[in-house]
C-alpha cells in the first residue's frame, strides 16, 4: 500500500501533512512493542495480532478521514415554525486518550437551537463520533463538536456536555475506577441565558 499524506480535519494547530506508514510498517511496529513488553511475537498466538491491532486502529481512528462539516452540510427550512431547541442525549462517545493511547468511555449530549434551519439528528451524532475516533482530550472534543455545530449551522446557541470514564486514570497511574470527566462548551443563547443552560444541563442530568 503506498503511503499517504494526512491532515486531521478540522485542527488549525497542526503544521504540514504527515506521510501514513504502510501497513506493513505499522505491523512492523506493532511486532516491536509486543517485543518490548516482553512476549515473543513469532509464537502461534501473536502471530495475527499486528495485524489485528492495525485493523483495529483503522476502526477506532476513522476520524481522521471525515469531515464533520459534510455531515452538517444538509439542512432542512421546513420545520412549521419550530421554534426551542433541539437536544440529543446520550450519544455514545467511545474515543482515545492522545496522552496514553488508552479508551475513554462516555455519554455526549448535543444541543442547539435553530436560527433558519435544523440539521437530520443523525448527522449530529455522526460528528461526535468523528471527533472522538481521533486521539483526544476530551476538553478538546467537546469544544471541536461545539465548533463544528456553531460554525457550520450558525445557530442562536450551541451546547455540548460529554461524561466519561478514562482507563488511563482508571486502569493505570491513580486507579480510580468511579471517577468520570464532565466536560462542558456553550455559545450563543446557552451561554448568556441560565435559565436555556440549565435546563439542557437538567435534561443531561447534571
Amino acid at each position: 500500500m503506498a503511503m499517504d499524506a494526512i491532515t486531521p480535519k478540522n485542527d488549525k494547530s497542526r503544521g504540514d501533512p504527515l506521510v501514513r506508514p504502510t501497513v506493513e510498517e505499522a505491523e512492523a511496529a506493532v511486532r516491536t512493542l509486543i517485543a518490548w513488553a516482553g512476549d515473543d511475537p513469532r509464537r502461534e498466538g501473536l502471530l495475527d495480532t499486528p495485524k489485528r491491532v492495525v485493523n483495529a486502529y483503522r476502526e477506532w481512528f476513522g476520524g481522521y478521514d471525515e469531515d464533520p462539516v459534510k455531515y452538517l452540510s444538509r439542512t432542512f427550512e421546513d420545520v412549521q415554525g419550530y421554534d426551542d431547541i433541539v437536544i440529543l442525549r446520550n450519544i455514545d462517545v467511545e474515543s482515545h486518550c492522545e496522552h496514553h493511547m488508552a479508551p475513554f468511555i462516555g455519554k455526549a449530549f448535543v444541543a442547539y437551537k435553530p436560527s433558519d434551519a435544523v440539521v437530520g439528528i443523525s448527522k449530529l451524532a455522526r460528528v461526535v463520533e468523528i471527533f472522538a475516533k481521533r486521539l483526544q482530550t476530551q476538553e478538546t472534543m467537546t469544544a471541536q463538536i461545539c465548533d463544528a455545530i456553531t460554525e457550520s449551522l450558525a445557530p442562536m446557541g450551541t451546547a455540548v456536555l460529554i461524561e466519561a470514564v478514562h482507563e488511563c486514570m482508571s486502569t493505570r497511574g491513580v486507579h480510580h475506577k468511579d471517577v468520570t470527566t464532565v466536560t462542558t462548551q456553550f455559545t450563543g443563547v446557552f451561554k448568556s441565558d441560565a435559565d436555556l443552560r440549565n435546563r439542557f444541563l437538567r435534561v443531561s442530568g447534571q
